[in-house]
Parts: C-alpha cells; sequence; structure tokens
C-alpha cells in the first residue's frame, strides 16, 4: 500500500485519481487512504468540503448524528470546541436547553450560546450527546452537513477515520463535480 500511495501521488493527477471513484463501491481499496491524501493535500478546500458533506449524507456510511459523534471522540479539544460552536449556530440557543438533558444549558453556563463554546468546555460534552445534537441539527437546518463538511475539509487526517467506503464516496462526489 505504501509503495503505491508514493506512485500514486507521483504519477497521476488528481482528476486521474478521482476518475478511478466514479463507482464508489468498484474503488481500489488498498489504496483510498494514499488517494485520500494526494486529493486532500491539492484539492480547493470547498470541494473537498463537498465530498465528505457528501459522504456524510451517503447511505453507504453511518448515520449523519453517529458518524459526527464518532468523529468528536477522535477530535482534539479545539476540534470538538469548533464542531459544537458549528452545531449550536444551526440549531439557535432555545433548541438548546432541551438536548442532552439540559446538558449543553449547564456546560455554557449563564452565559448562554452566544459565547463561543471553549475547548474546555467542549471536553465536558460526550460522543452521545453530540450525535444527539448533530441528529437534531441534520433535522433542523439539512445545510448542516454542508457545514461541517467544509468544517472537516480542514481537519483530513480526521476525516481519514471515517474508513474506505466513506472517502471513496468524497472522492466520487468530488470527481463528478469535475466533469
Amino acid at each position: 500500500m505504501q509503495h503505491g500511495a508514493v506512485a500514486t501521488g507521483d504519477a497521476m493527477s488528481v482528476l486521474d485519481i478521482l476518475k478511478q471513484y466514479a463507482n464508489p463501491s468498484a474503488a481500489p481499496a488498498a489504496e483510498v487512504s494514499g488517494h485520500f491524501d494526494t486529493v486532500a493535500q491539492q484539492a480547493a478546500p470547498k470541494d473537498l468540503g463537498g465530498g465528505i458533506a457528501a459522504a456524510l449524507r451517503s447511505d453507504a456510511t453511518p448515520s449523519f448524528g453517529q458518524t459526527i459523534g464518532g468523529l468528536f471522540s477522535r477530535s482534539t479539544p479545539d476540534q470538538q470546541a469548533g464542531l459544537l460552536n458549528h452545531l449550536v449556530q444551526a440549531l439557535g440557543p432555545s433548541a438548546l436547553s432541551g438536548l442532552g438533558g439540559g446538558l449543553l444549558g449547564r456546560v455554557l453556563g449563564s452565559s448562554g450560546a452566544s459565547a463561543p463554546i471553549s475547548a474546555t468546555q467542549a471536553a465536558q460534552v460526550s460522543p452521545a450527546d453530540v450525535s444527539a445534537m448533530a441528529s437534531h441539527a441534520e433535522q433542523h437546518d439539512g445545510s448542516i452537513i454542508d457545514t461541517i463538511g467544509n468544517f472537516y475539509a480542514q481537519h483530513p487526517t480526521l476525516v481519514k477515520t471515517l474508513g474506505v467506503a466513506a472517502l471513496s464516496v468524497a472522492m466520487s462526489h468530488m470527481g463528478k463535480q469535475q466533469s
């Protein structure tokens, strides 16, 4: 796999790589991670974000809420805070009081949702609560998936933890956008 990833980066353009993902289920599974690295390094952030959003919407991956909860658990505290701030913005302050048994209201304290969530505050939120928030945010505002896709485009190494199916879907979407 290492040899293929190195050769791919040297010998193939991003468009050549993306063409291999026209049918995500036929993608070269052994090379997906290396291909994603190459694409993530060279693609425009908006294009990468669109691919990640497509993976988050795909039937080939777990639900949006479940996926986001998993990403949250593998994120740094700063990434966790960034994610929570996006979810809070999509939900609005009034929707937060009931989520997680009012957990976010307790975590945010009296400042409410108007102040950004800090890394310290984010560390107090469980991945299960984030899953619930993400599911609720998706129902409240479907564009949150695009927002979160763009957010995670800034963290492609973390996105790789989603696995082969998600990466294949992301690159397939990006390839379709290029043609």
